[in-house]
């Protein structure tokens, strides 16, 4: 198993996410992952950078972690062949240490563009349009491309890794396993959803990576985790079915309100016991997944979790795991 760190563009300012990324590489992180996104989920969290400003950056200041988003959408606030664009570039920035990993998207992300925010079926056509314009392009060549959603004309990427960027697609539910099981290289998940990977694996991705994250509050006094995991994380207990279709911050705070810190504390490790974060560990590898990025909450507690994962965590999780 592998064991990657969360840059959460939400909570934290843009230069600092270089910072950190630079300290977790030298504390032997195995990978890197970070989100992108156009707003925070709270306004509590208070940033937003943009992703890809930042991933130039980490390729430059890096040397050896693998770079990976998680994740981009593809279907409204990018159109897929200027995703394409991107990820190549990373691929060459980075001598092939990025990973494009994908996803149907949140509405609040997505609206600022003012196209309305579709269905989940129709969110779901799109997608897979988009994987399919992004893998072609990613091949090299000229793409010229009609679809229901997309069209692309005369499309070429000039500049491609040595090896092609490989494809992450992020899925929660049946329909969005298959598509990931039809077209990517690898599964992500941000829930330990076992009958999605077992899906993944029978209809086409057997053999293949699972990625998923868990948030995590580090720190020596439990009940101040407790309220930090509750302050950044509260938003994410309403699930998907809620989070993809709010479409501000404002939303968010009132979907949350009534959410208690010990609701966070069942799904987010809180404090400095190795213990709570195997056992943490431990369901997501009951469920198939391979890879484990762990996403500290608090933008002035990530040195602190650093040094004590490097020191403590990390050594336990791969005495375990692998």
């Amino acid at each position: 198993m592998e064991f990657g760190y969360t840059l959460l563009c939400e909570q934290t300012p843009p230069k600092q996410l270089v910072t950190d990324l630079v300290e977790a590489e030298e504390a032997g992180f195995d990978y890197s992952v970070i989100s992108d996104h156009y707003f925070p989920w709270l306004e509590d969290q208070g940033h937003s950078a943009y992703a890809w400003s930042v991933l130039g950056a980490l390729a430059q200041a890096t040397h050896r972690i693998p770079l990976m988003t998680f994740v981009t959408c593809p279907i409204m606030r990018y159109h897929p062949a200027v995703v394409a664009q991107k990820a190549a570039t990373m691929g060459v920035l980075s001598d092939g240490r990025f990973t494009l990993g994908l996803g149907a998207g949140e509405n609040l992300n997505e609206h600022v563009v003012g196209r309305g925010w579709p269905s989940v079926d129709v969110r779901h056509e799109m997608f897979e349009e988009a994987v399919e314009i992004i893998r072609a392009l990613l091949g090299g060549g000229y793409l010229n491309y009609r679809g229901r959603h997309f069209n692309v004309d005369s499309a070429k990427v000039y500049d491609l890794p040595d090896q092609p960027v490989r494809i992450g697609m992020a899925a929660f539910g049946r329909r969005a396993g298959r598509l990931a099981a039809r077209h990517a290289d690898l599964l992500i998940s941000d829930q330990p959803i076992g009958g999605v990977v077992d899906l993944f694996h029978k209809e086409g991705g057997a053999g293949k990576p699972v990625y998923g994250q868990i948030p995590v509050a580090f720190g020596s006094d439990v009940e101040e985790c407790r309220r930090r995991a509750h302050r950044i994380w509260r938003f994410s207990v309403p699930a998907w079915k809620v989070m993809a279709e709010l479409p501000g911050p404002g939303n968010f705070e009132a979907a949350s309100r009534t959410v208690r810190p010990e609701d966070v504390a069942e799904s987010v490790p809180c404090g400095d016991d190795v213990d709570d974060y195997v056992q943490a560990v431990q369901q997501w590898v009951d469920a198939g997944f391979t890879h484990i990025a762990f996403c500290q909450s608090g933008p002035d507690h990530q040195k602190d979790f650093r040094t004590w994962a490097e020191a403590d965590l990390l050594p336990v999780l791969r005495e375990r795991f692998g």
